[in-house]
C-alpha cells in the first residue's frame, strides 16, 4: 500500500495549476538546483551524482530551447544562448569543471530573474486593470 506524501501531493497540485510563466520560472529553479548539486558533487569527487544532475540541467535547458516561439527576434537570440548553455554543461561534465558550472549558473540566474521580474510585472498590469473595471 502507497503511503501519501504530502509535500510530492503539493509539488504535484503546484505544477499541475501553474501558468506557463510559473512553469518556465520553475524549470529555471529547478536547473539551478541541479547545478548546486552537481558543484557540490565535482568537489565530494562524486563523478555518478554530477553527471546525472549535470544532465538533468542539460534536460531542462533542452526543455526551455523546444518551447521557443522562433518566430520572435529575442527567442532566437535565447536559443543561441540556451545551446551555448547546453555546450558549456556538457564541457563542465567532461572536465570536472565547477568554473563552468558557475558560468551556467550566473547565466540561468540571469534569466530566471529576468522571467521573474516579468511575471510580476504582468501581473501589476492585470491587478491595475481589474482595478479599473468596476
Amino acid at each position: 500500500m502507497a503511503l501519501n506524501n504530502p509535500y510530492q501531493t503539493y509539488r504535484n497540485n503546484s505544477v499541475s495549476t501553474a501558468s506557463p510563466g510559473e512553469l518556465t520560472l520553475m524549470l529555471y529553479n529547478g536547473c539551478l538546483k541541479f547545478i548546486h548539486i552537481a558543484k557540490r558533487a565535482i568537489t565530494d569527487k562524486n563523478v555518478e551524482v554530477k553527471n546525472t544532475n549535470i544532465q538533468k540541467a542539460q534536460n531542462i535547458i533542452s526543455e526551455l530551447m523546444v518551447t521557443l516561439n522562433t518566430d520572435l527576434e529575442v527567442s532566437k537570440n535565447m536559443l543561441h544562448l540556451y545551446d551555448y548553455m547546453n555546450r558549456r554543461l556538457m564541457d563542465a561534465n567532461i572536465k570536472n569543471d565547477s568554473a563552468i558550472l558557475d558560468e551556467v549558473e550566473g547565466l540561468v540566474t540571469e534569466f530566471r530573474d529576468t522571467w521573474k521580474q516579468v511575471i510580476q510585472t504582468n501581473r501589476q498590469k492585470q491587478h491595475a486593470g481589474l482595478g479599473g473595471q468596476a
